[in-house]
């Protein structure tokens, strides 16, 4: 396939551009390298024939339909979004902008190019809100986003859906559950307290630290989306998950044994406001309908994540200190 990827100098979507080159896929990268961008994350394909990346912006409606119009993609993977829950606590303002505004951008520019490009919306298992009764969320669970980050989100989910009816566009969701691994922006639970307790840190856990996720490898959610561009059907929506439902206080003891560090390094602080307690999601739908499981055992996986922190300490050095921003600025300038 042709696919033209926004996002994808972040965390996961870089995850998804390694996979989709190391597949055979011809790739075009749109990133506007805001601080979650890091050119970094793309070294391992930056030289391949078949990728190629344009720094610009989502909310670039000329721009992106000028790509569209030229690369002729078969598909649009819209990973772009700002994806902090915190970020979004104290401005959501950027989360509106680039969130629901971008995505609307997105979809006419696909109507305007008449390219007949399938898009594909990237969305996360935030839009449902917080599983309180212990029922994991499935494709047809009420959206009752708890953050400005999630309510962001939702709209953008809604305005896909939307226009798949109203235009009759090939359009479809995935919504995944919390992701990790390698080049993960060290804001993140996993990132960040391996990190610090790389430094000698403490690791800061929200009130009692039992709030509920489920994890999934960023390598597995990647293979889960190209499933979603082959077999899904326009329209629909499919969870992704992991399977993997632990507290963050058993991530970070986990954590605390993988770097060697004991719990004097736990340090309780003031829960974040509106904190979902838990995150369960069914991901039953996207096994029977696109054949995909989870390949990656988070004992594995989660070993893996931190080994890899350990053997690449300039890289999240650099992204901590800032210094990542300078890798691009010569080439593409300041944002």
């Amino acid at each position: 396939m042709k696919l033209l990827v926004t996002g994808a100098a972040g965390f996961i979507g870089s995850s998804f551009v390694r996979l989709s080159i190391a597949q055979g896929h011809e790739v075009l990268v749109l990133d506007a390298l805001t601080y979650a961008g890091n050119l970094a994350n793309l070294d391992a394909i930056k030289d391949a024939p078949r990728y190629r990346f344009v720094k610009g912006d989502i909310r670039d409606g000329k721009l992106a339909e000028e790509l569209l119009r030229s690369f002729k993609p078969d598909a649009l993977v819209h990973f772009a979004a700002e994806s902090h829950v915190d970020r979004s606590i104290m401005d959501a303002s950027p989360f509106v902008s680039t969130n629901v505004g971008g995505t609307q951008v997105l979809l006419d520019a696909v109507r305007r190019a008449g390219t007949q490009t399938r898009f594909l919306q990237i969305s996360t298992d935030e839009v449902y809100g917080s599983a309180d009764d212990g029922k994991p969320f499935t494709e047809q669970h009420p959206l009752k986003p708890s953050s400005p980050y999630a309510a962001s989100k939702t709209s953008a989910d809604l305005f896909v859906l939307a226009y798949q009816h109203t235009f009759a566009m090939d359009a479809l969701i995935t919504r995944c559950s919390n992701n990790y691994g390698p080049y993960q922006f060290p804001e993140k639970l996993i990132p960040l307290f391996t990190t610090n307790l790389f430094e000698g840190r403490k690791v800061p856990v929200y009130g009692d630290g039992m709030q509920i996720r489920d994890w999934i490898h960023c390598d597995d959610h990647s293979r889960g989306v190209l499933s979603a561009l082959d077999k899904g059907k326009s329209g629909q929506v499919y969870n992704l998950g992991g399977g993997n439902r632990l507290a963050n206080i058993e991530i970070t003891r986990l954590l605390l044994k993988l770097t060697g560090r004991g719990e004097e390094f736990i340090e309780h602080v003031k829960d974040r406001p509106g904190h979902d307690r838990a995150y369960l999601i069914d991901h039953s739908k996207a096994t029977r309908e696109l054949g995909w499981t989870p390949q990656v055992s988070f004992e594995q996986g989660l070993a893996d994540t931190v080994a890899w922190y350990r053997d690449n300490r300039a890289w999240w050095e650099a992204v901590k200190s800032g210094a990542y921003r300078d890798y691009y600025a010569k080439q593409y300038g300041n944002r």
